[in-house]
């Protein structure tokens, strides 16, 4: 896989390794926790997860542009890392969420988001920035044995940065997992067991201060025997509400104590490793006095037409992210709802997203390499239009799947008494289809966006453009909240993946009507 490509490749994917591992961790556990630890509704919970994301690609840019004037991207990228070990620390701190802290605990773990945000803004799109040094530097060695080295120096391009992702997603595997077992294993301590339904009638049950009636009481009864075992039901149940919120979210803290522990481990690869990476090309003033003015013209327009075809495919990649990172929003609630999780917490289904990764990327590299071979090359912009056709088709059958089963709004669902609710949830099979037409959607798109970004990228705005990227996923992520809205208020719960499937589909035939233009940019 690593064969004739830059030595320094596994050694920044190893780096990025932790980063990612804390990442998934928040993308698997944020939306449900911040439900669960302060009974925020989802559509709550989904702004501040969006905000979250979104600082976390827009502060890339900033990043990008700190590491650009400094001409410091080593040191920028481990004074990330510090800073998002410092922001997992304070987040991991287990403190009960009550009416009285309320006010001053929420804007705490905002505090400490925002430094998870800041330090990830330092690191991503700097380290993305060395890996595209990597690849210029090894075209322009190529360059100097000839034309045909440097057709297959540049060929390597895009599977190197699917490479890159694979790392990536080795850590995005395993993440998942902690906080579902360490939640499990404090609550197995406490002699409770886990049930995703419970705390937010616990939450109820203490804002009303034990005036539940009708269904949600009986739900809270039957939950209550369920996690305990025992089947003599107290008149008062807030003592029991207050500490299952209090050892369920415990638990889930301590997952972000691993994600310091990976952030360490990224530092320590990093700097062990740091004097093999290079170092994105400088932008050299005095070369500017040797052109012509028609030269500096002809530069300029160049420049002007590589910035063009940049936005063009960030604005694309905004509508891609606003689709696919629902697995952290909408598609999270439907698995907290729609799907059995009696066996498999919710969050563990975000580990469905890196295997496939892991699992597809050698067979997507295998087939573009044969092609490749066979004279027959598709152009990373025809990929990522391809890419956005894929994603719609996740969300098709999403669509139908919901028609079929007559799926009604969240809100509606959880109003249902518990029998009513496990009569008509599906399978885990729903949620692995959608996954993989999403994840086979994301290799045709997120790593080749990258590798785009840097061919088209002005050398002394690498750290810039890769930031531009992360800034277009920013924006996509901004809107992402917008997603549990529609769970949650369309009546037929199809509409809302439909919705999806549309964006999908009109960001296709946008990209398909700029392919050749683009094309001629990259050449």
């Amino acid at each position: 896989m690593f064969k004739d490509h830059p030595k320094g490749l596994v050694a920044a994917a190893l780096s990025n390794m932790g980063e990612r591992f804390g990442y998934y961790i928040m993308n698997a556990v944020l939306l449900l926790f911040l439900c669960s630890k302060f009974g925020i509704s989802d559509q709550a919970s989904g702004i501040i997860y969006s905000v979250f994301y979104a600082l976390i690609y827009v502060l890339s840019l900033v990043g990008g542009m700190i590491a650009d004037k400094k001409q410091n991207y080593k040191g920028t990228i481990m004074t990330g890392l510090i800073i998002m070990a410092t922001g997992y620390v304070l987040i991991s701190i287990p403190i009960l969420s009550t009416n009285e802290n309320m006010s001053w605990l929420l804007p705490f773990t905002c505090f400490a988001l925002l430094l998870i945000a800041f330090g990830n803004g330092l690191f991503k799109g700097n380290l993305q920035a060395i890996v595209g040094q990597m690849y210029d530097n090894f075209e322009a060695d190529a360059a100097k044995k000839g034309e045909e080295a440097l057709r297959i120096a540049k060929s390597k391009r895009d599977p190197g940065f699917q490479i890159f992702y694979v790392f990536i997603n080795i850590g995005g595997l395993v993440a998942p997992f902690i906080a579902p077992v360490l939640r499990s294993w404090w609550l197995g301590v406490n002699n409770l067991l886990y049930n995703a339904s419970l705390p937010a009638l616990c939450h109820e049950y203490i804002n009303k201060a034990g005036a539940l009636t009708g269904a949600e009481l009986e739900n809270l009864k039957a939950l209550f025997t369920e996690v305990t075992g025992k089947t003599t039901i107290p008149a008062d149940l807030l003592a029991f509400c207050t500490n299952y919120l209090d050892v369920f979210n415990t638990g889930v803290h301590y997952s972000f104590l691993a994600s310091v522990a990976a952030m360490l481990i990224s530092l320590f690869i990093f700097i062990a490793t740091k004097k093999t990476l290079p170092n994105p090309a400088k932008k050299e003033a005095a070369q500017a006095v040797n052109y012509t003015p028609e030269e500096k013209a002809a530069m300029a327009a160049e420049i002007k037409q590589r910035m063009y075809a940049l936005f063009a495919v960030l604005g694309i990649a905004i509508f891609f992210w606003f689709s696919f990172h629902q697995n952290g929003q909408s598609l999270s609630v439907f698995a907290r709802d729609f799907v059995d999780t009696a066996s498999i917490p919710p969050e563990i289904w975000q580990a469905v997203n890196p295997f496939f990764v892991i699992f597809l990327t050698p067979i997507i590299m295998w087939f573009f390499g044969r092609l490749t071979k066979k004279g027959i090359e598709i152009s990373t912009p025809r990929k990522i239009a391809i890419g956005m056709g894929i994603a719609a088709c996740a969300y098709l059958f999403l669509a139908i799947f919901a028609s079929i089963q007559g799926y009604p709004a969240g809100d509606v669902f959880r109003a249902m008494d518990i029998t009513a609710q496990n009569s008509i949830k599906a399978g885990p099979w729903v949620l692995i289809v959608t996954y993989f037409f999403l994840t086979v959607a994301e290799l045709f798109i997120s790593p080749l966006g990258l590798s785009f970004v840097s061919k088209v990228a002005p050398k002394h705005l690498q750290g810039v453009c890769q930031g531009l990227w992360l800034g277009a996923t920013a924006v996509g992520n901004l809107l992402i909240w917008i997603g549990p809205l529609m769970y949650n208020s369309f009546a037929n719960q199809w509409y809302c993946w439909a919705v999806f499937m549309a964006v999908c589909i009109i960001s296709m035939g946008v990209m398909l009507g700029m392919v050749k233009w683009l094309e001629r940019v990259t050449k």
